[in-house]
């Protein structure tokens, strides 16, 4: 599996570790008494800097100090390890099943939502290409009708994965585009349909308005869809990202995160806010440009080179 936290050359950044390693340093009594409650607090800022969220980075930080009491923490390498298995914890815990959840007949109808930059349009086309080699037939709607170029863009994607194309005119009913590409999936024996919407922004109650008709559109013309309703997420934005993610899902019942953008972040205590505020799965993260840079979740691989990178 491809490193999670790849670092670009144009993007200088410290890793979360070394910045945990030079709190270990500044302490030496940490590595042959255990941690003391300087370098507990110290942690937790740390924690908070890099995104996690205050509750996230107190819950990490009693972890680390519980095991720090019993003795299991004295070395580098204990600390380390006690911190990602904190983070590894906190990403399985509640409801973290990172699979698709696929329809019990075809098509498996999956929404895509998000605000505009966060790569929702590359994730889809990155997403039926990863389908696509599985053997499925893949259908995308674009029904982003807002934004221009955002049909030829999907259209493009699917040119390049193989998939099947529905779009709508510039301008148009973003709702009939995405009832038209359920339409077709089903017609055309889809497995999976994916559907683009429009690159709302969070705080427009008139977009948000919208995307509520899209989703209860879909529904009409396949009882029981969307089966995924995907949040794309850009994780280099920080707390903005958990914003995001409260106001979508409080308009449509988000079942699954996307993070996006990771190689060009040294933080990535997002994803863990993120799913802790939602209780629902991280599914994807996206780690760079290509088609193939698409990774499903690993809460114990993420969690690891979180704290190793």
């Amino acid at each position: 599996m491809a490193r999670l936290f790849r670092r670009k050359e144009d993007v200088p950044r410290r890793s979360l570790w070394e910045r945990v390693k030079d709190l270990v340093r500044t302490d030496v009594r940490v590595l042959f008494t255990g941690v003391d409650q300087g370098s507990l607090e110290a942690l937790e800022s740390l924690l908070i800097e890099a995104d996690f969220g205050v509750p996230t980075a107190l819950a990490l930080v009693a972890e680390v100090e519980r095991r720090a009491k019993r003795g299991e923490v004295r070395t580098e390498a204990e600390f380390r390890a006690a911190l990602a298995e904190g983070i590894e914890a906190a990403l399985v815990r509640g409801n973290a099943a990172p699979a698709l959840r696929l329809a019990p007949s075809a098509p498996t109808v999956l929404l895509v939502i998000g605000v505009n930059g966060a790569g929702k349009t590359t994730f889809i086309g990155k997403l039926a290409a990863r389908l696509r080699t599985e053997g499925k037939r893949v259908l995308v709607g674009a029904a982003d009708t807002f934004r221009a170029g955002a049909i030829d863009q999907l259209r493009v994607w699917a040119e390049r994965s193989g998939a099947e194309f529905v779009g709508g005119a510039a301008g148009g009913d973003p709702a009939a585009v995405a009832f038209d590409a359920v339409d077709a999936g089903i017609t055309r024996g889809a497995d999976v349909v994916i559907v683009d919407t429009a690159g709302r922004l969070h705080t427009s109650d008139d977009l948000m308005t919208e995307l509520r008709k899209v989703h209860r559109v879909v529904g009409k013309r396949l009882p029981g869809a969307p089966h995924e309703v995907l949040l794309v997420l850009d994780g280099t934005i920080g707390q903005n990202a958990l914003a995001q993610a409260r106001t979508f899902a409080a308009a449509v019942p988000v079942t699954g995160v996307v993070v996006t953008k990771l190689d060009g972040t040294a933080k990535g205590g997002i994803v863990v806010a993120v799913h802790e505020a939602l209780d629902v799965p991280v599914k994807f993260v996206g780690v760079g440009e290509q088609v193939g840079d698409l990774e499903p979740f690993d809460a114990a691989l993420y969690a690891r080179e979180l704290v190793e990178a």
